[in-house]
């Protein structure tokens, strides 16, 4: 008897807290909406995200150092009353031990949400058979949701609600993974009431998992056909925006197959060092970002706290003290979903801008998504190029929506038109300007002194170029198009041309308007603007853009076809 009351009364305690969570928590997010003024029109966030596995393989005494990191974890944010997100593992939610971690040490501000990676327990108990040899594994058919069918997947979300809400009373209202398939993420919005999500950065094979050619950074509505393509419509998306995980470096973490330089603070050269993460975070808070800026901070609990604690600590630290000083909102993964479902009935159009290079090599970037397509603009040595051009069309299926995913790998991509290469490869792709002589001479267009990138309206993001021969090349990103214009100083129009360099993956097809690209999905076209440019098919193969006669190109990017 003595020993049932106790375990009431720690339920009843459990519960007093859990309430009052989520009161303090309906206060944040009413605070949130205050913040939202003409004066922050475009707020810079930042979600502490930090993920829980129960255990992991690769690591001998797996469980108690997967719980040490997560203790040290939320003492650390504690200590400098910053919000999180923990999202929990079936594995670690059917544990006691972080039941009784996060019902009684988490901050006032924390959320408590879902982390989908799927161990055996939660595959066995929706009556599945587990194929991993261990009790997580992290192959793509096994431990995530596109391997297994889309009953299977409304299953396993059934099994995991039903566990979250018995012992945290309500259901979580953000769910994350590396990669969440449509159809699973559609019905936790659909029956669960989701408010928000996140997947994996851009990456090409760490760890097996390649996704490539997305909203780069901030969050966009995923396509009902397809949870890596941005939505261009209302009727065409999941209403639960996905959030772009792990802070990438903007000019480097570029298709580098492995390699990772993100805000995670195990990487030492990176979001482990003091000076890439105020270089980061300059960027971020000082620099264009259109909507609004965002990054993701936090660690996984499977890397363990020595190899997190120095750079997690120090994060922390520079978090707290551009949250104080008003530089940037800290808040949950479902704070952040619901202010952007409240702010935009659509993807919006952002920009993240970096203008100087933390290696002092002399490169910059700048990035622009819409919910049509995503570019890249990258100077290295002098040039200037546009690195990177995919398309956006919510009417092109995932390769997983209707079945299981058979191979250990999983790959996610839009649909390319340009794609470039890492900096560091020293090899030349992109689509770069050339200037076009009388004499039907070519001369490579040489940036000099710094560009001007700026914010015209809501959508909008102006590059100007001052180029070595006098003159300017500018490139104004729009939601639906692309415009390129190269200008004398008293400006008039000079003859140019983009060529597209080091693509592995022409054009099918060329006309003077239109290239028409395929891939795995099917064709989709890239048209210009009637009287702004003309697509040409070189003697070599490649592909050329020449300008009109006042030096305009224009791409028009808003129609799927």
């Amino acid at each position: 008897m003595i020993a049932n009351g106790s375990q009431e009364r720690s339920n009843l305690i459990a519960a007093v807290l859990i309430l009052f969570a989520l009161a303090s928590y309906g206060q944040t997010a009413r605070a949130a909406d205050a913040d939202v003024s003409d004066a922050d029109a475009a707020p810079r966030i930042v979600n502490i995200y930090n993920f829980i596995r129960n255990t992991d393989y690769r690591l001998q005494d797996a469980e108690a150092r997967l719980y040490e990191a997560t203790e040290h974890q939320v003492e650390l944010f504690a200590k400098h009353r910053l919000p999180v997100t923990w999202a929990l593992q079936y594995d670690a939610l059917i544990n006691p031990k972080y039941q009784e971690l996060l019902k009684t040490r988490i901050g006032p501000r924390d959320e408590i949400g879902a982390w989908w990676e799927l161990p055996r327990q939660l595959v066995e108990a929706a009556g599945i058979t587990w194929r991993g040899d261990h009790d997580w594994v992290s192959t793509a058919n096994i431990a995530f949701s596109p391997g297994y069918t889309p009953e299977e997947r409304r299953k396993l979300v059934d099994v995991y609600m039903a566990q979250f809400k018995q012992v945290f009373v309500r259901y979580p209202r953000s769910v994350g993974s590396w990669y969440i398939d449509e159809v699973s993420l559609a019905y936790m919005s659909d029956r669960y009431g989701i408010v928000a999500s996140c997947n994996c950065k851009d990456q090409i094979g760490t760890d097996g998992y390649t996704l490539w050619g997305g909203y780069w950074n901030q969050a966009y509505y995923p396509s009902r056909l397809n949870a890596y393509m941005p939505a261009q419509s209302a009727a065409g998306q999941i209403n639960v925006p996905v959030f772009r995980m792990l802070g990438s470096d903007p000019i480097y973490q570029y298709g580098r197959a492995g390699a990772i330089t993100s805000l995670e603070p195990v990487y030492g050269h990176a979001g482990g060092s003091p000076e890439w993460v105020d270089w980061f975070l300059n960027s971020l808070t000082q620099t264009p970002c259109l909507a609004f800026g965002y990054a993701q901070a936090g660690q996984e609990n499977s890397f363990g706290w020595p190899a997190m604690s120095k750079g997690l600590q120090s994060q922390a630290a520079r978090l707290a003290e551009l949250s104080r000083a008003g530089a940037i909102r800290v808040e949950t993964l479902a704070e952040s979903g619901e202010w952007y479902r409240r702010r935009f009935p659509l993807t919006p159009a952002t920009s993240f801008v970096c203008l100087d290079d933390w290696r002092n090599e002399g490169r910059k970037t700048a990035w622009y998504n819409s919910r049509f397509y995503r570019a890249n603009l990258l100077w290295d040595a002098g040039t200037l190029s546009i690195r990177d051009l995919h398309r956006f069309d919510e009417t092109r299926p995932s390769p997983v929506h209707d079945t299981a995913l058979q191979a250990s790998t999983l790959t996610c991509a839009t649909l390319p038109v340009i794609e470039g290469r890492d900096p560091l490869s020293h090899e030349r792709a992109g689509a770069f300007p050339v200037l076009l002589g009388q004499d039907d001479t070519e001369s490579e267009l040489r940036a000099t002194g710094p560009p001007v990138v700026t914010q015209r309206g809501p959508d909008e993001l102006f590059v100007s170029q001052p180029l070595r021969d006098g003159g300017d090349l500018t490139i104004v990103f729009e939601e639906d198009q692309m415009t390129c214009e190269l200008t004398v100083a008293d400006g008039v129009g000079r003859k140019w041309a983009l060529d597209f360099v080091g693509q592995s993956d022409g054009p099918e097809s060329v006309t003077a308007s239109a290239a028409t690209f395929g891939s795995a999905t099917g064709t989709y076209d890239v048209v210009l603007e009637p009287d702004c440019g003309t697509f040409q098919r070189r003697d070599d193969g490649s592909v050329r853009i020449l300008s009109n006669a006042a030096g305009r190109i224009t791409l028009n990017l808003g129609e799927s076809r």
